[in-house]
């Protein structure tokens, strides 16, 4: 694997080596360590234990992980069935991204079109990597669409920094390139436009410190940490001009699932007049869905995450407990944002309001479920 493309990219795949590899981010900002995978249950692993995390990136890890289910698979029935179990196994990994679970399944069905084992280790490799390319384009045209909102903000400020918020992780990290809340940030600084970026720090895991930070690093553009709870605050006193999110599963009628917190940004923009928008592509709607609060599961995680952080202390990484031992903790990973307190979604294919309707007029071809109500 080249120094530049371990640089660029969390996940490379050499089918012709048979070699899987994947960014372990729970290593960043202080190392930077690449995981080999070689069964769908190392895969598995990765995915529940947040070395590889991130919607679209779990949907390619995923279907990575099915080729190689094919790759041990046996022919005929008998590898048909384990195929199945290992599509149950991957996709069932993390309930709350939609990415994941209709990846493994496009991969399934593509295949399960041959019966010789070869054949289908081969459409397998196909079909996955077809789905990184997509995700890869789609990420790089949420940033194309994204631009003009930051342009327009900059021209209103007459060229002074435009104050972008976001929240957790939806950077290439995230993504495989470009990200999704980062792909309009990325083309704005290519731009030439001045940004400034108000990174949360996303606890209990703090994605936005380790993760978001390096990447905005990375890049040369300008940011500042700051813990969950000052985002209202920045935003009571005219300090953001833009909340831009990503999601793990968005409805048909435009509620969304994010990083647990996005919810309370959400309020406090409304509150303050501050536009907020969800970037995703296409792969992040779940289009059997119109009622996120009600559909969406919520996972929800290890206790430990909570009363445990990590991080550096000069001389290598450090876990400390962080509260009383005989404390309790919940860890529900995400929240859903309802559809009325979103400004707009920044999608593959163009923006539109988090509607039914404008929903639909990019995406006609999902018209006909029954997730869409009438309107």
């Amino acid at each position: 694997m080249s120094a530049e493309l371990s640089r660029t990219r969390p996940i490379r795949c050499e089918p012709a080596s048979g070699r899987l590899a994947v960014l372990d981010q729970r290593r960043l900002p202080h190392e930077t360590v690449f995981l080999e995978l070689r069964t769908p249950a190392e895969v598995i692993a990765a995915v529940q234990t947040l070395a590889v995390r991130g919607a679209p990136l779990i949907g390619v890890t995923g279907a990575w992980g099915m080729w190689l289910a094919a790759r041990e698979a046996a022919s005929g029935p008998s590898g048909r069935r384990a195929l199945e179990e290992a599509a149950a196994g991957i996709g069932a990994a993390r309930p709350t991204a939609v990415n994941l679970r209709t990846a493994v399944e496009r991969v399934l069905r593509a295949t399960l079109a041959a019966e010789r084992r070869e054949e289908r280790v081969r459409l397998a490799a196909a079909e996955a990597e077809a789905i990184e390319s997509e995700e890869i384009e789609a990420c790089r045209r949420i940033g194309r669409h994204g631009l003009p909102l930051i342009e327009r903000l900059s021209a209103a400020r007459g060229g002074a920094p435009v104050n972008v918020l976001t929240h957790c992780n939806a950077g290439r990290l995230a993504c495989v390139e470009y990200g999704t809340a980062t792909a309009p940030l990325y083309a704005a600084h290519e731009a030439g436009l001045a940004i400034h970026v108000w990174v949360d720090e996303t606890r209990p895991l703090n994605q936005g410190a380790r993760l978001t930070a390096w990447e905005l690093a990375q890049a040369g553009i300008a940011h500042t940490l700051i813990a969950d709870n000052a985002a209202g605050h920045l935003m009571q006193h005219g300090r953001v001009d833009l909340v831009i999110v990503g999601t793990d599963r968005t409805t048909a009628a435009g509620d969304a699932a994010n990083k647990i917190g996005t919810y309370l940004k959400a309020l406090a923009a409304a509150d303050n007049g501050v536009p907020f928008y969800v970037a995703l592509p296409a792969s992040s709607f779940d289009w059997s869905l119109a009622d996120g609060l009600a559909g969406i599961p919520i996972e929800e995680r290890d206790p430990e995450e909570v009363r445990w952080v990590e991080g550096w202390d000069g001389r290598g990484p450090a876990r400390v407990r962080i509260c009383p031992a005989e404390t309790r903790a919940a860890n529900f990973a995400f929240d859903v944002t309802p559809a009325r307190l979103i400004t707009g979604l920044i999608t593959d294919r163009g923006l539109c309001r988090p509607d039914p309707a404008d929903i639909r007029r990019l995406f006609p071809e999902a018209a006909g479920g029954a997730a869409f109500p009438s309107c």
